[in-house]
């Protein structure tokens, strides 16, 4: 087997060389499932719900899929996460990691 086949099958299999979130993607989606309780921009205007802009990509999708599964119990979120698919959970929280927070 050749180098370049070898480096190719690396790439594609190996976790740290897994594609890159698309963050267009990523806003797109959350303008559509987020914004209405937790702002276009991650900013929530309620002190019901919290600001998403700044948080960890990792801690994020963590929530998310816990959400999606309901092993973290929170009913609107529990719904809202159930549509989403992986990728889905992850241009999401790329998005908001992205952001800045507000001080």
């Amino acid at each position: 087997m050749n180098k370049t086949l070898i480096m190719a099958a690396l790439a594609v299999t190996s976790p740290g060389m897994a594609q890159a979130a698309d963050m267009a993607a990523g806003k797109e989606k959350a303008a559509s499932v987020c914004a209405s309780c937790h702002g276009v921009n991650g900013i929530s205007a309620s002190d019901v719900f919290p600001n998403l802009a700044g948080q960890k990509a990792a801690y994020l999708e963590s929530a998310l899929k816990a959400y999606r599964t309901g092993t973290r119990k929170a009913p609107i979120m529990n719904n809202m996460a159930a549509s989403l698919f992986d990728k889905d959970i992850e241009n999401i929280a790329a998005y908001f990691a992205s952001l800045k927070p507000t001080p």
